[in-house]
């Protein structure tokens, strides 16, 4: 069972991450702390729904969440530290943070580490979003449990109906960039 974590304080992990071809731990309590970020976790790097809609429209919305006070947008995935750093250049993805969760450690510790062995993944995260408040998780937008990769509303646009439900948006965008 997938569940809400709501109320609860986000897990205490170190993230191994890449910048200018140095390892940089990155704690929780570094990302968290006093801010309000959006998380957003998928099930992989350079997959089709994840490249085309989900990390897009977070990158295009950034400037209309931030305006309504979240501090950070990242985005999270069991993938290593390489790959991320690669996927959010091939994504021109400037306005987001790719953290690596390379261990799963963190989306196992959110209750959220799932076999995708149907699609061939192995263990990788189940699709959702979250806004975190110091720390602290306000609201989750778990995907439904089914087959496949459902992507129903862990989006942006719905995160963004959370937080300012009358905020006029831009157009949606989708990029095609490979068959999937």
């Amino acid at each position: 069972m997938l569940a809400s974590k709501e109320g609860q304080a986000i897990p205490d992990v170190t993230f191994k991450t890449r910048r200018n071809h140095e390892w940089i731990d990155v704690s929780s309590s570094e990302l968290f702390d006093g801010k309000t970020v959006i998380i957003f976790s998928l099930p992989g790097a350079f997959t089709p729904t994840c490249s085309s809609s989900h990390v897009p429209r977070y990158n295009q919305l950034a400037s209309t969440f931030k305006k309504h006070g979240v501090d950070e947008i990242v985005c999270i995935s069991v993938n290593d530290a390489f790959v991320m750093n690669e996927w959010q250049k091939s994504q021109n993805a400037n306005n987001l943070r790719f953290i690596p969760d390379g261990t799963g450690e963190f989306t196992n510790e959110m209750g959220l580490l799932v076999n995708k062995d149907d699609l061939g993944f192995g263990m990788r995260s189940w699709r959702y979003s979250m806004l975190v408040k110091d720390g602290v998780i306000e609201k989750m937008f778990v995907e439904p449990e089914k087959p496949g990769d459902p992507f129903e509303n862990s989006d942006a646009d719905t995160m963004l109906n959370y937080l300012a439900p009358n905020v006029v948006k831009p157009m949606d965008v989708s990029i095609l960039s490979r068959q999937g």
